[in-house]
């Protein structure tokens, strides 16, 4: 079969491993976190869109 050829039978044929072990996967309560975040923001909002204005006349 050349490159870029397809042959139908080959879908038939194929097979798929889907037995799993639970030790092959990760346990994600070992990273479980409990907490708060806080953000303090210093700009005002015409501040933050003159940066945003200034950004976009650098990437044009």
């Amino acid at each position: 079969m050349g490159f870029g050829s397809y042959d139908e039978s080959e879908q038939d044929n194929q097979e798929y491993d889907t037995e799993y072990d639970d030790e092959d996967g990760l346990s994600t309560s070992e990273n479980e976190h409990d907490g708060d975040v806080e953000f303090e923001f210093t700009a005002s909002n015409d501040e933050l869109l003159d940066r945003l204005d200034d950004i976009k006349d650098e990437n044009t």
